[in-house]
């Protein structure tokens, strides 16, 4: 053993400091050790509870460019020995400029220190904006050339070094790159980086550091070696600057910038049969994930487990043909209860014990057609039959969240995750089992119901009809539709909505005899603002515009702002704004304020509401315009204030009308 492991005192593979405080890298073989703070600088780690996955088993490059791809972690890795980066092996991914030791090892560019005196090692940024090509005061990257005005990025001028958000991620210049390059006094010039075997000899034997890499300039026969901060990429569509007073140069950086444009269209031509070559290899199997048969915790979320006194307990005879059975009238099954082995009179022959036992019908995930992936049957299934869980990570709110905001800022659109309760999601993602192959359905042939084993709720997933062998299971998402974004159904059901989140069309019923034809009720026609509710855009309490909770009452039209309603998370299910219930008992309110949430019930309305002398509606004391308003029980005329639905009526009829209630006087 070494001296590390027999003092238990390891080193930092970063910082090179050694300490108690280091954590090891979970792969078995890697055998690294970081402090938490240190590993964290780097995008590739992958955390798992309190444990994490070091950078040496992702790429860098493939992470940068779509973390979502399973691609990353997978193929032979080329290490740095001095920190934890890693690439491919090949051109494709190792940075351009890193040098290779071994078949396994490099010295990567970030290690590329400048010569004092040497003016191409200079750092150097562009004179512009990356994101509107104006000059003016410009954020600059420490590491490339590339500058931002503040304002474009929707950020304050930073204290100190300040790094771009690709080199944040690992970006890195790549061998075969079209870029511009900065040298000397010259202007910028397109230029294609070459890998060193390339090059003739005479500029492989020219002197350079760990981070040069060698670059061909178009329009001539030139090469030079240079580095990360003096060149950018090339996009498509660049024309460079248009400085033309000196004839000579023009022509030839004319000449340069066809010769960039012809080579920057041949390599994405190489590129995307290359990624469509992949893609194609990717479709024959589903993406990667971690296949599991229970429930796994994570985080602070919980499992509960039921004492044996406390399993409800059915009245099945054990000497039934099928106790607990699908046909049976078992207590328990009837109450989605499942029975438990130590409990159940039937014992080990009780037949609701699907969960403990994993009692699936065979399935097998297949590629559907315009679906992606999904789940067909194997065998004949009947109807009410246990098809599978849906199981993965149990999560509480707070991750869900976190994990739903990563997802947005990587782009990445597939979610596999199911509410339990208020409290817990099961999130089928990264660790599941079949069921997360299942795809919507507007008229699906199975639904999930929610089971309660050994004192825990569990989600299971039953047939609603008699499912043949060969037959894609799928089931309704139900989802919530946040936004206005809505994600194309594909489900291709004679009922399908059209999109996901949206009630599926009512379809007519097939097992209706010809002879019993009901009479079609005359209905009378809408009109477009009839029967629509359109909720207002600012806060019914403090009359500002913002992020607002709306209430969820058919002809309610207020929104608030959750500090407004003294709350920290937007409640769950539906929810009714305080404008309906009574401020003293709680109780439905008969008489409301038009100016705040403020309502009485008929009980406590006595005394509390006035006729505002400014429009003559009814407004609480908080309100009392001039001291002037009177009560409502002393106006010579009777006041008469219609209920919400008769309001929603005169809205309809007149939708350019306020949307506060109006006053009805009685004649």
């Amino acid at each position: 053993m070494c001296r590390e492991c027999t003092s238990g005192v390891h080193t930092c593979f970063v910082c090179k400091k050694n300490g108690t405080d280091v954590k090891r890298c979970i792969v078995p073989l890697c055998g690294k050790f970081y402090h938490d703070d240190c590993v964290r600088k780097y995008p590739p780690t992958v955390f798992d509870n309190k444990r994490f996955r070091c950078p040496l088993h992702i790429c860098v490059s493939c992470h940068a460019t779509n973390p979502s791809n399973p691609r990353p972690t997978k193929g032979r890795m080329m290490r740095c020995v001095r920190c934890p980066v890693a690439y491919h092996g090949g051109e494709t991914c190792i940075a351009a400029g890193s040098v290779i030791l071994t078949a396994n090892s490099i010295i990567c560019t970030s290690h590329f220190s400048p010569k004092k005196g040497c003016r191409h090692h200079a750092h150097v940024n562009v004179s512009w904006c990356f994101v509107c090509s104006r000059g003016g005061s410009l954020l600059c990257c420490e590491s490339c050339p590339a500058a931002f005005h503040p304002e474009c990025l929707n950020i304050d001028t930073p204290e100190g070094s300040w790094y771009c958000n690709d080199c944040k991620a690992g970006k890195k210049p790549h061998y075969k790159d079209i870029i511009w390059v900065k040298l000397g006094s010259y202007r910028w010039w397109p230029a294609e980086i070459c890998h060193p075997r390339n090059v003739p000899t005479n500029i492989q034997n020219m002197k350079h550091q760990i981070g040069e890499f060698p670059v061909h300039f178009f329009g001539s026969n030139d090469y030079f070696w240079t580095h990360q901060a003096r060149v950018f990429p090339y996009m498509e569509g660049d024309k460079g600057s248009k400085d033309n007073k000196i004839k000579s140069l023009s022509k030839a950086f004319r000449k340069a910038l066809e010769e960039a444009a012809e080579r920057f269209q041949d390599l994405k031509a190489q590129r995307e049969t290359r990624e469509a070559q992949e893609n194609e290899r990717n479709g024959r199997k589903p993406p990667p994930y971690k296949h599991i048969r229970v429930n796994k915790l994570f985080g602070k979320a919980q499992i509960y487990t039921a004492d044996i006194s406390e399993i409800s307990r059915c009245n099945c005879k054990p000497t039934g043909d099928h106790p607990c059975g699908l046909d049976s009238e078992c207590l328990n099954r009837m109450l989605m209860y499942e029975c438990h082995p130590a409990v159940c009179p039937a014992g080990g022959r009780c037949q609701n014990q699907c969960f403990s036992k994993r009692q699936y019908p065979e399935s097998q995930v297949v590629k559907t057609a315009g679906k992606g992936w999904g789940l067909i049957s194997k065998t004949d299934i009947k109807k009410g039959t246990f098809v599978n869980e849906y199981v993965g990570e149990v999560i509480d709110e707070d991750e869900c969240r976190a994990r739903i905001r990563f997802a947005q800022e990587q782009n990445i659109a597939n979610f596999y995750m199911l509410t339990i309760d208020k409290d817990r999601i099961i999130d089928a993602g990264p660790k599941g089992n079949y069921c997360r192959f299942m795809n919507h359905s507007c008229q699906p042939n199975c639904e999930t119901q929610k089971w309660t084993v050994n004192g825990d709720t569990r989600v299971g997933l039953f047939s609603l009809c008699d499912i043949p062998a060969g037959t894609e299971l799928t089931f309704n998402y139900n989802l919530d539709c946040l936004g206005n974004e809505k994600t194309i159904c594909k489900c291709g059901a004679p009922n399908c909505s059209g999109f996901l989140g949206v009630r599926p069309k009512s379809a007519s019923n097939g097992s209706d005899d010809k002879g019993k034809r009901r009479k079609k009720k005359i209905r009378k026609r809408k009109s477009k603002n009839e029967g629509k509710k359109a909720h207002e855009d600012e806060c019914f309490r403090c009359r500002d515009g913002g992020e607002l909770v709306l209430c969820d009452r058919k002809v309610c039209s207020k929104a608030y702002h959750l500090s407004c309603l003294s709350l920290t998370k937007r409640p769950f299910g539906k929810w009714e704004c305080p404008w309906h219930h009574c401020d003293v008992c709680g109780k439905p309110s008969v008489i409301f304020c038009q100016f705040c949430p403020n309502s009485f019930c008929k009980d406590h309305e006595e005394g509390t509401m006035f006729k505002s002398t400014l429009d003559g509606e009814a407004c609480c004391c908080e309100h009392d315009h001039c001291n002037m308003a009177e009560p409502l029980e002393r106006c010579k005329n009777l006041e008469i204030y219609p209920s919400l639905n008769e309001t929603a009526k005169l809205e309809s009829k007149n939708p350019k009308t306020s949307n506060r209630m109006p006053v009805i006087k009685a004649q």
